[in-house]
Parts: structure tokens; sequence; C-alpha cells
């Protein structure tokens, strides 16, 4: 183009604009000529050619002015820029085509480039839109929609696509073509119109459509890279997988959605630890790590991880690179496979792992180690000495030196941990040979956790421990029984032949009573043993303790006050209620005594589910529900060695003559023959808290209750003389002695056995004439079950009595189902053992 045309501004197609204004001046020239010959008419005879004169004389005046105004530049005479200006310039020149329509739908203005876009080169053929592609099916739809918009002076703007161009003189007219046309209403002076635009985008869309092909092209190179590829946010969510890694992982890419998954949840638990420590830092980092795959499979990777820090991505969204190291994705050299094979076996070792530099810093470590020891120790931001108590600094430091110096035999260090939590681990080094000059490491430091190992050594310790003296305790129960049995019958004895008035009387009433506290002392070590009869039933431990508040408010004293917390719906349990009431007993006496300035008791009852039970941390607490029972003080509380032998027999810190020591130990053995849990808390100064956890309860259809001994149900007015035959087996004989001598007081034929055999001989002798069988339970040779079951061949309704100082349960669960027999327990009274002969005899 030539500077001439490239100074011309193309005219527009139709253009009815400007020739409305110039009819407008025509018509306003013509109404004033004609009002000034009208006013000459009128006045032309008196002033006519005065008038003539003046309306000569202004019209020189303006032209002159005119003529100046328009050499000075204040006036043009051409109408191009008065006409339209720039903005009409501009719209005839530009490359998009502009319509404008009248009301009517007539067209007021068309721009050159409308009709070169639509084919029309002569203002006769320049049409509307709306009948141009009324016939096309491709765009009728859309000229429609906007049609009726632009009628309703609404805006609006659609793009489709033709077959064909709508120029067909053009160049590669036979091409598909596409076109974005809008219409909005458009205000003038003339009244309000429709400026209708249209637009070829062609060139546009093809630039689209290849950079889309660009995109997926890079996508599809992407997917099937050898690599695995992810986006993630700072949360670590993942945000783009490529389909290697999800293949890698068994995911199909359908059902991965942005940001619903986490990288993380693909790691495995030893790696998982690494990954989020080192993510925290925001930096780029390398690791080898290990990935679990939908099926469970693992293999391991090595992660580059980079943050982007550009406008490039979103904000916080971190690229890692994922490089498959099993082999089995991609050929591997051998040193990447044993290298493979280390990191697989260092990161999921169940052990910590970790080498050591001279000064005992840590140059590498496992995820083991940095959960067990700490991120600070573990990468060697301190000295792995602080990691542990004072109290193996020392021993460490002999075992780190003996591995600096090659030693190849080092023993294991027990250390441990500093933190709240206390926990123990073994600590064993091995000394490393120097690899490569750069290299500082000297020693392989293994830790291993063994902190339940020596709780649950400490448990067993101290159960065996209890059960020793439990058995202790027993044993001397057993024999102080015989002993006190013997008292107890020769005293009662000698009170049937002193009257009241008689000088030894007394006497004997002070040496019955002194072996009924022997008596006492005795059930108390027989219930830490866990081998007193116990009668236990279906309780409700609210209402067992509700019932025994005036009785503990007068235990409790007035200087403490006694508070009570129950929960609702509490769980029953099976106990024994007069036991149960001892030990509640016992409990806020012990809790009275170690607040000597006053204080508050609570007691408290509630329901433990399984889960919370665990959550209570106590080694021995087994699985299960239970109800627990909570006698807390505010007194001086205890030291940790002593609160770890309250249960112990004799075990006492109160004064000489104040306590035996048997109160808590009686309290152990119930619980515990109860198959509940005991434990206390206390630390000095701020009090104490005995809990009590007894199993959940739950009622069977028939539940089978325990009878009731005969000396309880026996009328006090019972006849308790008879002629029947006994047969009285026992291996102590002063014991069978008073026995024997107290039955014949009543009538009794009795015949006497110092052990089973004997018995069974004389069983023999008398033809099993015999009524009744009163033998104890622990005897040389044949004890009393064995007996039982031996005479039951020969005599199936021969009645028996068993008389033991142990419980009932202690030798009953030995003995056949459905099995009837009576139980008497040592020590007892000459009436005692009459009722229960008498008893047993008189039962069908």
């Amino acid at each position: 183009m030539n500077g001439a045309a490239e100074g011309m501004i193309d005219k527009p197609l139709i253009d009815r604009t400007a020739a409305a204004s110039g009819v407008r001046r025509l018509l306003l020239l013509g109404g004033a000529l004609i009002l000034a010959g009208a006013s000459l008419a009128l006045f032309g005879r008196s002033y006519g050619e005065a008038a003539l004169f003046v309306i000569f004389g202004v019209l020189s005046a303006i032209g002159i002015a005119a003529i100046f105004a328009s050499a000075l530049g204040f006036v043009r005479v051409s109408s191009r820029p008065g006409d339209g200006g720039i903005a009409r310039d501009f719209l005839d020149s530009a490359r998009t085509g502009l319509l404008i329509l009248d009301r009517r739908g007539q067209v007021v203005y068309a721009n050159r480039a409308y009709g070169d876009l639509t084919g029309a080169s002569r203002p006769g053929d320049v049409r509307s839109l709306e009948r141009l592609l009324a016939r096309e099916a491709e765009a009728a739809e859309a000229i429609y929609h906007l049609a009726n918009l632009g009628r309703d002076g609404r805006t609006g703007q659609r793009e489709f696509r033709l077959a064909r161009s709508l120029a067909p003189s053009g160049t590669g007219d036979a091409a598909a073509r596409w076109y974005r046309v809008s219409v909005r209403p458009l205000t003038t002076h003339g009244g309000h119109m429709q400026a209708w635009q249209i637009l070829d985008i062609t060139a546009d869309r093809k630039h689209e459509e290849s950079s889309f092909q660009d995109l997926q092209h890079a996508i599809d190179y992407l997917d099937k890279a050898p690599a695995g590829f992810f986006a993630a946010d700072n949360e670590d969510r993942i945000a783009y997988i490529n389909a290697t890694l999800a293949e890698w992982l068994g995911l199909d890419l359908v059902d991965v959605k942005p940001y619903q998954r986490s990288i993380v949840e693909f790691l495995t638990p030893g790696t998982r630890l690494i990954y989020e420590e080192r993510a925290k830092s925001g930096a780029e980092i390398i690791d080898d790590l290990e990935l679990v795959a939908k099926s469970g499979r693992t293999f391991p990777v090595r992660l580059l991880r980079r943050p982007v820090h550009d406008d490039s991505a979103a904000p916080g969204i971190v690229r890692t690179l994922v490089l498959d190291r099993s082999g089995e994705n991609r050929a591997a050299t051998p040193v990447e496979f044993a290298e493979a094979r280390f990191t697989r076996f260092f990161n999921s070792s169940p052990m910590a792992i970790a080498t050591l530099n001279g000064g005992g810093r840590v140059v590498r470590s496992n995820p083991v180690f940095r959960r067990l020891f700490g991120a600070e120790a573990a990468e060697g931001a301190t000295g792995f000495a602080p990691a542990i108590k004072e109290v193996g600094h020392e021993p460490f430091r002999r075992a780190l030196s003996e591995a600096s110096a090659g030693r190849s035999v080092i023993s294991p260090v027990d250390a441990e941990l500093t933190g709240e939590k206390p926990r123990t681990v073994r600590l064993y080094l091995s000394a490393v040979p120097r690899v490569g000059a750069d290299s500082d490491e000297c020693a392989i430091l293994y830790g291993v956790d063994i902190t339940e190992q020596r709780a649950l050594e400490e448990q067993i310790a101290k159960s065996q421990k209890m059960q020793a003296i439990g058995n202790l305790a027993g044993g001397i129960a057993h024999d102080f029984n015989n002993v006190l049995t013997i008292i107890t019958a020769s005293v009662d004895f000698l009170l049937l032949n002193h009257r009241t008035g008689d000088p030894s009387f007394q006497d004997l009433l002070l040496i019955k009573q002194s072996a009924n506290r022997a008596a006492s002392l005795v059930r108390q070590l027989l219930a830490y043993s866990r081998r007193q009869t116990m009668r236990p039933k279906m309780l409700n431990l609210t209402d067992v303790i509700a019932d025994m508040h005036l009785l503990l408010k007068r235990v409790s004293g007035d200087h403490a006050t006694l508070e009570r917390q129950h929960a609702r719906d509490l769980w029953p349990v099976m106990a024994d209620i007069g036991q149960f009431e001892q030990v509640i007993t016992n409990l806020v006496q012990n809790a009275r005594d170690a607040m000597p300035n006053g204080g508050k008791i609570t007691i408290v009852t509630r329901n433990v589910g399984a889960e919370e039970a665990r959550g209570f941390g106590y080694a021995e607490l087994t699985e299960g529900d239970y109800v627990l029972v909570e006698v807390a003080d505010t007194g001086t509380g205890m030291p940790a060695d002593v609160a770890e032998r309250v249960f112990e027999p004799f075990f006492t810190t109160k004064e000489i003559g104040k306590g035996t020591g048997l109160g808590l130990s009686m309290v152990y053995g119930i619980i515990k023959q109860s198959n509940g849990f005991i434990f206390v808390d206390s630390r000095p100064g701020e009090g104490t808290a005995f809990r009590i956890f007894l199993p959940r309860f739950i009622p069977a259809e028939a539940t089978a209750t325990s009878p009731e001994s005969a000396a309880a149900i026996a009328s006090a007015k019972m006849d308790l003389s008879g002629t029947a035959t006994i047969l009285l087996v026992e291996d102590e004989d002063n014991v069978r002695a008073v026995n024997s001598r107290a039955l014949k007081m009543r009538g009794y034929d009795v015949h006497e056995a110092s052990s089973g055999v004997e018995a069974l001989e004389v069983l023999e002798e008398l033809d099993g004439k015999i009524d009744i069988v009163v033998s104890d339970v622990v005897m040389p040779e044949m004890d009393g079950p064995t007996l039982l079951r031996e005479m039951r061949r020969t005599q199936p309704e021969l009645k028996f009595i068993f008389v033991s100082g142990y419980a009932e349960e202690a030798f009953a669960k030995n003995m056949p189902e459905g099995e009837k027999f009576g139980f008497l327990a040592k020590p007892f009274s000459l009436r005692e053992l009459a009722v229960a002969v008498k008893t047993m005899l008189n039962e069908g």
C-alpha cells in the first residue's frame, strides 16, 4: 500500500446518519429563508430597503468571518471531522464488522469490514445477519436468540461454525469458518437502535486447537514417561498424578480426584515419618522411601521433591519425581539393586539403627530411630547422649569409646529415654571400619525398646512374689487353723464345766476372745492368699456403698469429709457383699489415717468400657468391661517404693501396735478372688487413689447361687443330739481328738481315721454301715476329695462333710459336677460342728 492509500480511511458501505443530518440542515435553512421572505413581504413597504441592506450586511460579515476562521483553522469546510470524528474513523476502519439497525430493522450503518465478512460489495447487497443466516442450520438458532435479545434491548454473544465462508469471493472460501456475533442496544438522538458485530475467529480457533493438541501431547508424554510424577499441595494432597505412578500404585486415574488423597497414604509406616519430617522444611529433598500399592505390595522408590516458588503453578504446589528402584518397571544395575535392598532393610527394620561418629553424633538413621530418640538426635543436631537420662551417659560413653577403638565385643547398655513418658531401651554398639577418607562413621548403634518387656518382667516378678507370699500365708493359716481349732474346742469344753461366777470363767472367756481374734487374723491371711470361702452374688455397687454410708461416716471420723459420686446405670458385678463391704471399710480407714490434719475422702463408682480401660495403662488389666470403684483421699500420699509394697502382708508404715499390715493385703486378696484388679496411684503430698476394677457381670437366664453354710441357717434352738454313726477323718491327732469328743458328747457313735487310706479300711471293717463322713480336705496319702470319690463307688448316697481352713472353691472346682457335700470352715466351735452334722443328717 502506497503512502496516499495509507492516509485514506475506508468509507462506510452505508451511512445514512450523515444524510439525515444534511436534510435537517437544509430544512432549517429553508425555514429561515421562508421566515426572512415573509418578513420582507410584511415590512417591505415601510422598511424593505433598510431591511435588505441589513440582511446583506449581516451575510457579508458572516462570510468574511467564515473566511478568516477557515484560514486560521477554527472552522473546517470538510464535513468528515465534524460528521464522524475519530470514533467514526475507528468504526469505519475496524476489523470487526459493524451493523446498526433501527427499531424497524432497517440498516442504518454498515462498515466496510461488515461487507467484506458477509460478501456485500455494494450498499444494495447489505442485509442484516438475521436475514443472511436464517437458513443456515449451524447458525440459525444462535442468530435467532441474539435477534430476540436485540429487540428486547439486551446484550448477547454467540460463536458458531459454518461449513463455508460468508464471503464466497475470498480465497479458501470452501473451508469451514468460525464466527463470533454479538448484539447490544444503542441509544442515539434518533432513538433506540441495535448494534451488531461479526468477527471471523477461524485463525484464533485453529491456534486454540493447536495449543490444545500440544497440551494433550505433553500430558501424554508425561503420563507415559518411564518415571512416576505427582504434584501435591503443602498438605501433601495430590493435585496431579501421571499414569505411570498410578499404574505402579494400582490406581485408576478416573477415580483419582484432585486434592482428595494424600501421598502419605501410599508410604509404608516406616518411611512415612521420614517424608513428613523432611517435607515440613519446605526444601528440596531426595529420599529413598517405600510405597505401598493398592494390592498391598511394597516397592522401593527414590523421591526427588522440589517446591515451586514461581508463578508457573498454583500456590503451594510441590512437584515430585518418583523413580522405581525395585527393578520391576525398569532395568537396574547390580549396584542399584544392592542399594535398594539395603535401603529397604534399613528403613523397614523394627529396630532403631544409626551410625555415629566419634563425637556421638548421628550420621544416618532410620525411621524407628527418629521416632524413638527424636528428630534432633536423628538429624545430628545434638549428640546422642542427651536423648537418654544422665544415669546412662557414662555406660554409653564407655561403649562408644570401645567401638571407636575397634573392639569386637561390646556389652549392651540399658538406658532410659528423656521425656515425660518413661521408656527403656537396650543399646547395642558395634565398631565399623572407616570407608573413604571423608567418612567419620565409627560405630553402628542398634536400639531396642524394652519398655514392655521390662514392665512384663516386673509384673511377673511381682506376681511370683505375691504368689509365693500367698502360698506361705496360706500354709501358715492352715496350720494356725488347726491350732486354733484345738484351742477353741478345749476352751468350749472347759466352759462347760465352769459357771459364770467361777474365778476361772473370765480367764477362759479371755482365751476364747483371743482365739477368735487370732482366727480373724488367719482369715485375713487366707483372704490375701485367695483361699477364703466366698459367697458371691450379683451386686449393684452403688446400692451397696449407699447402704454403708452411715458406717463409713463413722469410720472416716469428724475431721474428714466423705463424698460419694455415683454414675447412673451402673453395670452389675459378682462379689461377696460382706467381703466387699470389708474392702471399702478398710480403704476408707486407711484414707482417714493418711489425713491427720483432715481432708476429703471421695468414693467414685462408674462404668469403664474396654477401650477406656486400655487408656489407664495398667499392664496387668486384661481386656474387658469393668465397674470402677475409686477411693481417693487428699492426704500425705506415699513415695513410689512404699506404694509398690502396700499389698504385702505385714507391711505397714504405721507405728508399732497401731496396725498389723494385713488390712490392704486382705483387700488385695478379696479383689483378686473376685476376679478383679486393684491398683494404687499416689504422690507424696498430693494424696492417694485406690482403683478397683471388677468385671462386668451379664446375668444369664438362670444364675446358680451358692448355698448358705449349714451353720448359718441352723436354728439356735435345734436339737443337736443324735445316734448316727460318724466316721471322723483328720490327720491332726489333737484336732481329731477334740472333734471326736464333741460329737460323742452329743450321743453319736464316732469312728476315727488319721488318713484317707485308713478311713477306707474302717469303712470296710464296718461293712459300710456309716451314716456320715466328716473329713479334712488336706491329708497325706489321700486327700478328702479323692476319699469321697472312692467311697462313692460302693456307697453313692453316703453323706459327706468337708472340714478345711481353705475356701470351699479351692477344692470344689475339682469335684465332679453336681456332687453334694457339706462344708465347715476352720476354725469352728463345738456347736458349729454339731449343727453342721445335724443339718446334713436331716437332709433327705
